[in-house]
């Protein structure tokens, strides 16, 4: 029979254990911060950036647009925190509304990329064959080409633009989740409970999408996670190079090219804040993607 002291401390235990969903929630970012710090350093950055970019309208008091050519070249002051550009722009402003920029083409362009590449890998390890070899060799051909050609190429095609760049990111992404998402659904699909689900009559698209894809999402978060860096970066690349977001949009990397060069010896914070704000925003992606891996990954757990 249980003594008055293990009642007790049972009953502590039941207290102190989170019942909510706000409370396991609370736990789990607890934990998560204690095992991988840099990880939640990582999501404190993008934390930060999408707070700015939500709120751009409210903790910024000038147009991004707007030019104030009197007030052009300012340094940094209590007027314009961050300076301003050669057309007297707010670099404030501009940097604020940047990031909802980034975080769109980020978002979108690794869906897009992410989620056909996906299906693809799926379906080529469920099917195999001809439709294995055929899906594979296109993926070695898109492969082959250096991403950031292939990008330029296709923007060449397409012209400039904010959804023309979402596409052009999220193309060359493509063979990279059809890759890591083909490998775990080729053991998956010899598993018991996908074969069991063949022998009762179970439809392709139900035994792909209902026992195959999901043993395939932690990888798949995994490179998701891992490609938003590398989509921001691209964007910031196009931009450069004048094939990305048209200016006068307030585009991180549009504002790194041309003018912020130009100017550097007379107004560096032309090119200073857009270059960190890229700089962090693609390191706080790669902690966090980094740390996310650790997580998700049963190989990577212990450590």
């Amino acid at each position: 029979m249980a003594s008055e002291q293990d009642i007790q401390s049972a009953a502590i235990r039941a207290a102190t254990r989170p019942s909510t969903l706000s409370g396991r929630i609370y736990k789990g970012i607890t934990n998560f911060i204690k095992r991988k710090p840099l990880g939640a350093v990582g999501a404190g950055i993008i934390l930060v950036m999408i707070v700015l970019a939500l709120a751009a309208d409210i903790i910024t008091s000038n147009d991004p647009l707007k030019m104030h050519f009197r007030d052009a070249l300012q340094a940094p002051s209590g007027e314009y925190w961050l300076g301003t550009d050669d057309f007297g722009r707010d670099m404030w402003s501009r940097i604020v509304y940047g990031a909802q920029i980034s975080l769109y083409v980020g978002f979108f362009a690794i869906a897009i990329g992410s989620g056909i590449g996906g299906l693809l890998g799926l379906a080529s390890a469920y099917y195999g064959g001809k439709v294995d070899i055929i899906l594979q060799r296109l993926m070695d051909t898109v492969m082959s080409i250096p991403t950031l050609i292939m990008a330029l190429a296709i923007m060449a095609s397409l012209g400039q633009g904010l959804n023309n760049v979402v596409l052009a990111i999220g193309v060359v992404q493509i063979p990279r989740a059809n890759r890591i998402v083909r490998s775990q659904a080729l053991s998956v699909k010899q598993s018991e409970f996908a074969l069991a689900a063949q022998a009762i009559g179970a439809t392709d698209l139900r035994i792909m999408l209902l026992h195959i894809m999901p043993q395939c999402v932690a990888p798949w978060l995994i490179i998701a996670t891992a490609g938003l860096g590398t989509a921001i970066i691209s964007e910031a690349s196009l931009s450069f190079l004048g094939l990305g977001i048209p200016a006068p949009e307030p585009s991180w990397g549009g504002m790194l090219s041309g003018r912020g060069r130009d100017y550097y010896s007379v107004a560096p914070w032309m090119a200073i804040w857009p270059g960190l704000a890229i700089s962090l925003a693609v390191y706080g992606f790669n902690l966090f993607g980094d740390a996310i891996r650790d997580v998700l990954d049963p190989r990577l757990r212990g450590s």
